[in-house]
C-alpha cells in the first residue's frame, strides 16, 4: 500500500483592498505592503507627522480655574 505525504496548505488569501488613510486611494493591505494601511511612504510620512505636530488630538474643554484637577475619587 502507498504511503500518502501531507502538504500543509500553504493558499494564500487574498489580498484585500482598503482605502488609504492619507490621501483615499486603494491600498493593498496585505504583508507585501510595507506601508499598510498607507499606500505609499508619502502618506505613511504625512501621517506621521501630523501626530507628531499633535494635529490628532481629542478635542476637551479645560476644566475652570478654580477647579481641582485629577481624579474625583482620589480627593478628599
Amino acid at each position: 500500500m502507498a504511503q500518502r505525504t501531507r502538504t500543509p496548505h500553504t493558499a494564500t488569501p487574498p489580498a484585500r483592498t482598503v482605502t488609504c488613510p492619507g490621501c483615499g486611494a486603494d491600498s493593498v493591505y496585505s504583508a507585501a505592503n510595507a506601508y499598510r494601511p498607507f499606500c505609499s511612504a508619502r502618506c505613511k510620512q504625512v501621517d506621521l507627522g501630523a501626530w507628531a505636530s499633535e494635529d490628532f488630538r481629542v478635542p476637551a474643554e479645560a476644566p475652570p480655574a478654580d477647579a481641582p484637577h485629577g481624579d474625583p475619587r482620589l480627593q478628599h
